[in-house]
C-alpha cells in the first residue's frame, strides 16, 4: 500500500520502518509515533522554503519574502502538500481519532507531511528535501510569486471543473457534531456524482475551503498522470 505513496512522493526509503513512523499518530499509542519527526521536519521546511524562495526571487526584499515563507510553512500550506500526496489515504490513527474524522483534519495531515520530511531528512539530508519541495511548490504554484500563495481554492476549483468536466462542483454536509460553542462540519465534495474529498472544519465555508483544496490536488495530479 505504500508503494503508491512513495510514487507520489518521488522518494523510495531505504528505511520503511521509518516511513512507518512518519504516518503512525500519537492516538494510536504506538511508540515510535510521529511526533518527533514532525518536531524536526518543521524546522527542516522552514529552512528549504526559504532557501528555495531565497534562490527563485532575487528581486524580493527580505519582507515580502517572510510574507511568501509564512504562506508556505504553515498548516494550511502543509495540508495542501499532504492533501497531494494522499496521505489522508495512510496517515494512521486511532479508532476513536477515526470515529473523529480524523482522517480529514487539517492539523493531523499537515503534522504527518512534516513528519514525512523530517523522516527523509534522517534518511537523506537536505537534498531530497529541497528536490521535493521544489517540485511541490510548482505543482500548487505553477507561478509561484507572492500573489499566487493566497489561492481561493473554491473559485480555483470551479474554473478548473469548468474547463476540463464543463460543471461546477456539488458541497454536501455529510454530519455535524460538537457543542453549539464548538461545532464541527464534515463536508463532502462531488464531481460529475464523483467523490473526491471529506473534511471536517469549525464552520462550513472552512470545511467547503478544505474540500475545495483537496479535490483541486487531486484534479491536477490526475491530469498530470
Amino acid at each position: 500500500m505504500l508503494e503508491r505513496l512513495q510514487e507520489l512522493l518521488g522518494y523510495r526509503f531505504q528505511n520503511p520502518a521509518l516511513l512507518q513512523q512518519a504516518l503512525t499518530h500519537k492516538s494510536t499509542k504506538a511508540r515510535p509515533n510521529n511526533e518527533r519527526l514532525e518536531f524536526l521536519g518543521d524546522a527542516v521546511l522552514d529552512l528549504v522554503v526559504a532557501e528555495i524562495l531565497f534562490a527563485r526571487f532575487s528581486d524580493l526584499q527580505e519582507g515580502d519574502l517572510s510574507k511568501m515563507r509564512a504562506a508556505l510553512v504553515n498548516e494550511k500550506a502543509f495540508f495542501k502538500l499532504a492533501s497531494l500526496l494522499q496521505l489522508q489515504d495512510y496517515i494512521l490513527i486511532s479508532p476513536a481519532e477515526a470515529n473523529n474524522h480524523g482522517h480529514t483534519k487539517p492539523s493531523i495531515l499537515a503534522n504527518a507531511f512534516e513528519a514525512l520530511m523530517g523522516a527523509i531528512y534522517l534518511e537523506s539530508g537536505l537534498e531530497p528535501i529541497k528536490t521535493l519541495m521544489s517540485h511541490f511548490l510548482d505543482r500548487i504554484y505553477p507561478d509561484l510569486s507572492l500573489q499566487s500563495t493566497f489561492m481561493d481554492y473554491k473559485s480555483a476549483l470551479q474554473e478548473l471543473t469548468q474547463a476540463r468536466f464543463k460543471v461546477v462542483p456539488t458541497y454536501t454536509l455529510k454530519s455535524e457534531s460538537g457543542p453549539d460553542h464548538a461545532k464541527q462540519f464534515e463536508m463532502q465534495i462531488f464531481i460529475l456524482d464523483k467523490l473526491y474529498g471529506t473534511c471536517s472544519a469549525k464552520s462550513k465555508k472552512e470545511a467547503q475551503q478544505l474540500c475545495a483544496q483537496m479535490a483541486y490536488q487531486r484534479l491536477r495530479l490526475e491530469g498530470s498522470a
